[in-house]
C-alpha cells in the first residue's frame, strides 16, 4: 500500500491536475489560478489554447506542451524536473486533465515513481450534463469517447447497453449522426437521450426526447459544437428471485445443508436472510419441527 499525504513535506515536486473552465472562462477557482502561478511550469494539451486562458488571467508562468504525439519525450523531461524539486501543473483543452486525453498516462507515471499527484476540482461537461440532464444522477456510468468504426461502435454500446444508471458519452459534431444511428440500433428509437450542447458556452443548449426524434433533429439540423450523449440505461429494478416460496422452513434449511453444504448453523442464518425473518425463528422451526 502506496500512501501519499497531500499536504504534508513532499521529497520531491507536486504534480497539481487543474481543471480549466469548459467555455466560460468564469469558471475558473481561484485555487487553480493561485497554483497556474505558483507552479515551475504548465503543461498543455495544446498550448494555444491554453495561452489565451493565462492571457486573460495575466499568468506568466512557462507553458510546455503535452499530449499524444511527444507524450513519451515531453513525460520523461516533466518526470525529471519533478523528481528535482519543481511542480508541474497539468492542464487539458478544457474541464478535467487525465480524463479521455494523454495525462492518464503522466499521472500513472508519476505515482509509479513516488511523486505526489493533487487534484483540483472544476468544471466537467460530463457531470454538467448529467445533473441538467434530467435523467438518473443516482447511478452513472461515464464511457468517454466511442470508437469512430461502425462495427466497433455497436459492439460496444451493447456491451453498456445494460448498465444500471445513466450512460454518459462524449461526441464531435461530425460523428454524431453516426452515433445516434448506432443508438437507436442498439437502445431502440424510444430510448430517452439527452444532447447536451457546448455546455457553459453561449449557445449552451439542451435536447431531451426519445432517440428517434434526437435522429430527426441531426438529420435536419446544422451540427456544431462539441457534445455530451447520455442515454437512460437500463433503470429497470430486478424482480426479485422467491425460488424458496414453495418450500417450509425445514426444507429451506435441509435445501442449504445438503445441496450448498453448509453447517446447520450457516443454514439457519442464510434461511433468515432469504426470507428477512428473525433468526431465532428459523431455529426454533428447524429443531422443533424436524
Amino acid at each position: 500500500m502506496i500512501r501519499q499525504k497531500s499536504f504534508s513535506d513532499q521529497p520531491y515536486g507536486v504534480l497539481y491536475l487543474v481543471a480549466t473552465p469548459i467555455g466560460n472562462l468564469e469558471d475558473i477557482t481561484y485555487r487553480a489560478l493561485r497554483i497556474l502561478n505558483e507552479v515551475s511550469m504548465i503543461a498543455a494539451e495544446d498550448t494555444r489554447q491554453t495561452r489565451k486562458l493565462l492571457t486573460h488571467f495575466d499568468i506568466q508562468t512557462p507553458l510546455t506542451s503535452y499530449h499524444e504525439h511527444n507524450k513519451q519525450n515531453s513525460g520523461d523531461k516533466l518526470l525529471t524536473r519533478l523528481e528535482q524539486g519543481e511542480s508541474i501543473a497539468l492542464v487539458s483543452d478544457a474541464g478535467m486533465p487525465a480524463i479521455s486525453d494523454p495525462g492518464n498516462d503522466l499521472v500513472k507515471e508519476t505515482i509509479e515513481r513516488g511523486i505526489a499527484v493533487i487534484p483540483l476540482p472544476g468544471a466537467n461537461a460530463a457531470l454538467s450534463a448529467l445533473i441538467a440532464s434530467g435523467l438518473n444522477t443516482e447511478h452513472f456510468y461515464f464511457y468517454g469517447f466511442l470508437p469512430r468504426k461502425k462495427k466497433e461502435k455497436v459492439t460496444s454500446l451493447e456491451r453498456v447497453k445494460n448498465m444500471d444508471g445513466t450512460i454518459i458519452f462524449y461526441e464531435s459534431p461530425h460523428r454524431l449522426k453516426e452515433t445516434l444511428l448506432a443508438l437507436s440500433e442498439v437502445f431502440g428509437n424510444e430510448e430517452r437521450v439527452v444532447l447536451a450542447r457546448e455546455i457553459t458556452k453561449k449557445f449552451e443548449e439542451f435536447l431531451r426526447g426519445p432517440i428517434g426524434e434526437a435522429l430527426i433533429w441531426a438529420q435536419e439540423e446544422e451540427i456544431k459544437g462539441e457534445f455530451c450523449i447520455l442515454i437512460e440505461g437500463n433503470n429497470q429494478e430486478a424482480e426479485p428471485d422467491y425460488w424458496w416460496e414453495s418450500l417450509t422452513l425445514v426444507e429451506h434449511v435441509e435445501y442449504y445443508i445438503s445441496d450448498s453444504g453448509l453447517t446447520s448453523k450457516e443454514a439457519i442464518k442464510q434461511v433468515a436472510n432469504d426470507r428477512e425473518l428473525p433468526k431465532r425463528e428459523v431455529y426454533q422451526a428447524y429443531h422443533i419441527e424436524s
